[in-house]
C-alpha cells in the first residue's frame, strides 16, 4: 500500500527565496533607535552618556603623564526630529579608541568630537565631551624638607559646535583665608589688654613686654580664618598646551595661603605667619586670582568663583570674576561637576 506524505512532514525540496528572506530577517538585529516618529517633533539639544568610568593618561604640564581614573560624559545633539534616538554604543567605542591611544590633549579631543559627528553624520551636527578626574601633584612643605601629595580635581569640557572647537579646563585650589575685620578687632583686644595690664605711667622694660607678648595674656583675641575654595575655569588660546600645574602655581602664589601636605612645627608656624600677612575678604581673593591669570598670554578666557566657608557665620561668602567667558556676570555652579 502506498502512503502519501503527511501534512506535517518536512518538504523535501530546496527552500525558496521566501524562506531565505525569513531567515535573514530572523537573524538580523533590530535597531529600535532607528525608528521614525510620526509627529516629527523629537529634536534634542544633547543626548548621550554621563559618568562613564574610564582610565585616561593626562600630562599636567610637567612632561610626566599620569594615569588617572576618570568619569567621562559623551554627547551629541539630535537634529533629525523624526528619529527616535542616537547610537550610544558608537560614542562609547570611540571613547575607548581615542582616550586609550595617548595623553589627553586638545588635538585628541577635537579629533574625537569630529569622530562623534562622523559616526552620527545623518543625525547630529554638534558634539560634546566632559572628563572629570583628580590629578596628584607633589608639593614641598613651607620650610622643612618634607614633601606630600595633593589631589587637584580637574574637569575638561570640550565642544564642537558649528565647526568651532572650544575647550575649557576647570580646577579647584583650596586655601586659608583670615578675615581682615576679625584681625583688626583682635588687635584692638590686645591693645585693651595691654592697657589693662600696664598702667600709662608705669615704667616698661623690654624683658617685661617680651614676656607678656609670649603669655596667654598677650593674646586677647585671635582672628577667625576658614578653609576656602577657588573654583577656576579657563579657556586656553588655540594651540596652547594644557598646563594645569602652571595654572595652579599662579593661583597659589597669588593667594600665599594654600593648604599644605606634610607639616612640621616650623611649617605650621610659617603657615600662621602667611595667614597673618595675608588677611583677605573673598573680594580680595578674587582680585588676586584675576590679576594672576590675566598676565598669562596663553589664557583667552576665564571665570573664577571664590568661596569662603565661614567659621563665624553659618553661610559662605562668595565672589566671582571673569573675562571673555560665556555667561559672565551670572553665578557659577559651585560643584563644578560639569562646566
Amino acid at each position: 500500500m502506498t502512503h502519501g506524505r503527511r501534512a506535517t512532514d518536512a518538504p523535501t525540496h530546496a527552500p525558496g527565496r521566501g524562506a531565505e528572506n525569513f531567515r535573514d530577517t530572523f537573524h538580523s538585529k533590530p535597531d529600535v533607535a532607528a525608528e521614525t516618529l510620526p509627529l516629527g517633533d523629537g529634536a534634542i539639544d544633547w543626548v548621550g552618556m554621563q559618568g562613564i568610568q574610564m582610565p585616561i593618561l593626562f600630562d599636567a604640564g610637567d612632561g610626566d603623564p599620569q594615569r588617572c581614573r576618570a568619569r567621562v560624559d559623551a554627547f551629541v545633539n539630535l537634529v533629525c526630529p523624526d528619529r527616535r534616538g542616537i547610537h550610544m554604543s558608537r560614542l562609547y567605542l570611540l571613547l575607548n579608541q581615542y582616550l586609550g591611544e595617548g595623553a589627553v590633549d586638545a588635538q585628541t579631543l577635537e579629533s574625537l568630537l569630529h569622530a562623534f559627528l562622523q559616526s552620527h553624520h545623518d543625525l547630529a551636527n554638534c558634539a560634546r565631551i566632559g572628563i572629570h578626574f583628580g590629578h596628584m601633584v607633589r608639593r614641598k612643605a613651607l620650610r622643612s624638607n618634607h614633601h606630600g601629595w595633593r589631589a587637584y580635581p580637574v574637569s575638561i569640557d570640550a565642544t564642537l559646535i558649528g565647526g568651532v572647537f572650544r575647550m575649557n579646563l576647570g580646577t579647584q585650589v583650596v586655601y586659608s583665608s583670615t578675615c581682615p575685620a576679625s584681625a583688626a578687632l583682635s588687635r584692638q583686644l590686645v591693645q585693651q589688654r595691654f592697657a589693662a595690664d600696664f598702667g600709662a605711667g608705669e615704667p616698661l622694660t623690654h624683658a617685661a613686654v617680651f614676656e607678656w607678648l609670649g603669655s596667654e595674656r598677650g593674646m586677647a583675641g585671635t582672628p577667625h580664618a576658614q578653609r576656602s575654595v577657588a573654583h577656576v575655569c579657563v579657556r586656553f588660546v588655540h594651540g596652547a598646551s594644557i598646563n594645569l600645574i602652571a595654572l595652579i602655581d599662579r593661583i597659589e602664589r597669588s593667594l600665599r595661603t594654600a593648604v599644605q601636605t606634610a607639616v612640621k612645627r616650623e611649617d605650621e608656624q610659617a603657615f600662621a605667619q602667611a595667614n597673618a600677612e595675608n588677611p583677605m575678604f573673598c573680594e580680595d581673593a578674587a582680585r588676586r586670582i584675576r590679576r594672576a591669570i590675566e598676565t598669562d598670554d596663553g589664557i583667552a578666557a576665564f571665570q573664577v568663583c571664590v568661596e569662603h566657608q565661614e567659621s563665624l557665620h553659618a553661610h559662605d561668602a562668595v565672589a566671582q570674576v571673569s573675562r571673555n567667558f560665556p555667561g559672565s556676570g551670572h553665578a557659577i555652579g559651585l560643584d563644578h561637576g560639569f562646566f
